[in-house]
């Protein structure tokens, strides 16, 4: 009998093996949650698998996700990401990953990592919600509002709040798997 899945990702493997070993597992590593905000990012206004399919293309532009490189670009690493066919290029979201990495590394220093800062709006325990129908979803909630004030006073950018609630789902910090959906009861 084959898995109950949500049906958001039903009849692509790429989609089914993402859902199944990652969207909405807790994540609490600093390193996962910043390429996660960057993918989150560079998806604002596409498709999430469009991002999913240039995944592996994000991770060898931006140096595996390494914020502490990202930090240290200069306009010549801007100029070929600004070129580089294998990624979304928008030039403010690039440019928006390079600043989103010095604010990254301003948090860790403020809360001991960007971890504690972020689940800290959970109280460190993923919000479980009801899900029927992944249609019926919110794109944002009162929550991920605050958050992304939060992160927009402290100098993120294009982190508005249906981002930011994309984030928080894929992240584990809301489990948005359908209630019939195999995950649910494990994330």
């Amino acid at each position: 009998m084959e898995k109950q899945r949500c049906g958001w990702c039903k009849g692509d493997t790429l989609y089914e093996a993402y859902h199944d070993e990652e969207w909405g597992s807790p994540v609490k590593d600093d390193d996962l949650l910043f390429e996660f905000l960057v993918l989150e990012t560079f998806q604002a206004g596409l498709s999430w698998i469009t991002i999913l399919k240039k995944r592996e293309n994000f991770r060898k532009a931006f140096d595996n996700f390494d914020y502490k490189k990202i930090v240290t670009y200069e306009e010549d690493k801007i100029q070929k990401l600004l070129q580089d066919a294998g990624i979304i290029r928008n030039k403010l979201k690039v440019r928006a990953t390079v600043s989103n990495a010095l604010a990254f590394i301003k948090v860790q220093d403020e809360f001991g990592s960007f971890s504690n800062y972020a689940w800290g709006f959970v109280n460190e325990t993923p919000l479980k919600n009801s899900v029927e129908d992944y249609k019926t979803a919110p794109a944002n909630t009162e929550l991920s509002d605050i958050l992304s004030k939060d992160l927009k006073k402290r100098g993120f950018k294009f982190v508005g709040s249906t981002v930011v609630y994309a984030f928080m789902q894929a992240v584990g910090m809301v489990n948005d798997h359908e209630i019939s959906c195999f995950r649910y009861y494990e994330v």
